[in-house]
């Protein structure tokens, strides 16, 4: 059975303005952003602005903007903190891993030997999100 969009998840609150993002960058179709609670140093998201639970009912068009968005936010990562690699993830439904459900994709700088920590759901110091975010918004405004 299909599952609704359900428009009370707390990316679509952040699309609307009821709750604080650090934001990266903003397109009409694509909104990046910090996540809250790292996996990795500059570990950040990639959502479409249009409603999609996931890759499962996302339009082609809406997909394709934030593929888009998630390469331009990839190659700033990696200039930013100087990273070795990338790690680009994405779930779908839960038995997928997805927890959140509006389509978003992680994208994670990665650096030899060190591994990704645990999905704790620890949330990182404000400050430091804050600084991570001007590092990716400086690597974008340079490209």
């Amino acid at each position: 059975m299909k599952t609704a969009y359900d428009d009370t998840n707390i990316f679509a609150k952040i699309l609307r303005g009821e709750l604080p993002a650090q934001k990266l960058y903003e397109d009409d179709a694509t909104f990046a952003f910090m996540d809250i609670m790292p996996r990795g140093h500059g570990h950040c998201l990639v959502i479409p602005k249009a409603p999609s639970r996931n890759i499962l009912d996302v339009t082609p068009d809406s997909l394709s903007a934030v593929m888009a968005t998630v390469q331009k936010l990839s190659r700033a990562v990696v200039k930013a903190f100087d990273a070795d690699g990338v790690t680009v993830q994405q779930f779908n439904e839960p038995a997928g891993g997805q927890v959140v459900f509006h389509l978003h994709f992680h994208v994670i700088p990665r650096f030899d030997g060190v591994s990704l920590k645990p999905h704790s759901g620890d949330m990182e110091k404000p400050e430091v999100l804050a600084a991570n975010a001007d590092r990716i918004r400086k690597a974008l405004n340079d490209a």
